[in-house]
């Protein structure tokens, strides 16, 4: 069973947080990446995103298609890769012993490579369905393509899984399982050059974006004001 879990933190950078980065992204550019136009939600106000809820649900579909969908769909939900950086995956791209995948990041004027941590049950899936480690001993085979699909299969598959997930909207689609990863990230405590790091933005204003949702500890703050005004139970009427 996959781990509903983000992955693991592997790195910090001291003294980032959504409290102190005004001295690396300007204010603005929290709701929105300015050079790109980015946001996480539509004009019409619709949210880009999977939520935490949703991505439970959606890891509990994807459980019941066959495994290389099913795998598909985890390795885009637990890196937030582009469905092409995740197509073009071969066995080596992965190291085993470590758990980590090697992407070819797009929308690069250069040839970049970035690394991103997953779950070590993932990492046995992908394995033991790709036969990865025997793979890595033949040049030729470490060097084929894992899903030989077309981008149209591709989303068509996570379509599926969404609409067997009760997920619909703008975030039903792998765009919102990588806006998703971003935001649940975001939310775990992740400091946001790794998280730009892993998602493979060329800017930090790009990865700022994840900040304007709102997380855990700004609905503690909203409780202590609940709270503090003795909120009426369910029954009483404001009449």
């Amino acid at each position: 069973m996959i781990s509903l879990q983000p992955p693991e933190v592997i790195e910090r950078v001291a003294g980032t947080n959504r409290n102190n980065l005004s001295n690396i992204v300007p204010r603005r550019t929290a709701s929105k990446d300015w050079e790109t136009g980015q946001t996480l939600y539509a004009r019409d106000g619709l949210r880009k995103y999977v939520n935490n809820a949703e991505l439970r649900r959606v890891l509990a579909a994807a459980a019941s298609f066959d495994p290389k969908q099913r795998l598909f769909a985890y390795l885009l939900a637990f890196t937030g890769a582009r469905v092409s950086e995740v197509l073009a995956l071969t066995a080596a791209s992965f190291q085993i012993e470590s758990c980590v995948v090697t992407f070819v990041t797009l929308k690069r004027r250069k040839r970049s490579l970035r690394e991103v941590p997953i779950p070590p049950n993932l990492m046995n899936g992908l394995d033991l369905y790709f036969d990865i480690a025997l793979a890595q001993q033949d040049i030729r085979s470490s060097r084929a393509r894992l899903w030989r699909w077309g981008r149209s299969t591709a989303w068509r598959v996570i379509k599926r899984v969404m609409t067997r997930a009760g997920v619909v909207g703008r975030q039903a689609s792998p765009r919102g399982l990588r806006h998703g990863f971003g935001v649940g990230t975001m939310q775990t405590g992740t400091a946001l050059p790794i998280i730009q790091r892993w998602m493979g933005h060329s800017r930090l204003t790009t990865t700022a974006i994840y900040m304007n949702v709102c997380g855990p500890e700004e609905i503690a703050l909203a409780r202590h004001f609940w709270e503090s005004i003795h909120l009426p139970d369910p029954g009483y009427s404001f009449a």
